[in-house]
C-alpha cells in the first residue's frame, strides 16, 4: 500500500490517499515481463559466463589484432599485458564476479529474467566503459598501439571472470542433476 499526503487547494487541509500501487504497476509490468525470457538461476549463471566470455574475447581479439597490425609485439609487451590483466582480476574483477554470482544465486525469484545477470549499476558501468573505449579509439588521443595493450589487459580479467561464472554454473547444474536423480536402494 502507498499513502499519499495531498493538500487540498480549497480547504487548505491535507487529505491522505491510500491506494495499492502494485495493482497499477503489475498490469503494466506483467505484459512487459511476458516478453522477457526467464531462466533458472543456474542457466542465468551460464548466460552471464557467455556474456563475459564474449566481452573478454572481443577485447583480447581486438587488442592482439591491433598490436600485431601496427607493430611486432615483443614477448615482454604481451606478457606484461597478461600479468596486468591477472592483477586486475585478483584485485578488482574477482570481487566483482563474486558479487554478481552471489546476487544471482540470492535472487528471490526461481526463474529470473534473462537480463538480471547484471544489476542496473553494472549496466551503467558497462555502457560507460564501452563509450569511453569507443571514444578513445575514434578520437586518436591515445595511439592504437597503446590502446591495444589496454584492451589485452582488460580482456584478460573478463575472461578469467567468465571462467569463474562457468565454474559456478556447472556446479549449480550438477547439484540440480544430483538432486533430481532418484536414489536407488539395493536390497
Amino acid at each position: 500500500m502507498v499513502f499519499l499526503k495531498l493538500r487540498c487547494h480549497f480547504s487548505k487541509k491535507y487529505v491522505l490517499l491510500q491506494f495499492n500501487s502494485l495493482n497499477i504497476m503489475d498490469s503494466h509490468l506483467s505484459s512487459f515481463e511476458n516478453l522477457i525470457p526467464h531462466l533458472t538461476k543456474r542457466y542465468l549463471l551460464l548466460v552471464a559466463a557467455i556474456v563475459w566470455t564474449f566481452a573478454g574475447g572481443m577485447l583480447l581479439f581486438r587488442g592482439i589484432s591491433i598490436l600485431r597490425f601496427y607493430t611486432i609485439p615483443t614477448v615482454l609487451e604481451e606478457c606484461g599485458c597478461g600479468i596486468a590483466g591477472i592483477f586486475f582480476y585478483i584485485f578488482m574483477f574477482s570481487a566483482i564476479s563474486r558479487k554478481h554470482i552471489q546476487r544471482i544465486l540470492n535472487l528471490p525469484m526461481e526463474r529470473p529474467g534473462v537480463f538480471l545477470f547484471f544489476n542496473g549499476r553494472s549496466y551503467g558501468m558497462m555502457a560507460l566503459m564501452i563509450c569511453c573505449g569507443v571514444s578513445l579509439r575514434m578520437s586518436g588521443i591515445v595511439p592504437l598501439e597503446y590502446l591495444s595493450l589496454f584492451y589485452i589487459a582488460m580482456g584478460t580479467p573478463l575472461l578469467l571472470s567468465a571462467m569463474r561464472f562457468y565454474y559456478h554454473a556447472i556446479k549449480a547444474i550438477n547439484q540440480f542433476r544430483n538432486k533430481s536423480q532418484p536414489t536407488s536402494t539395493h536390497d
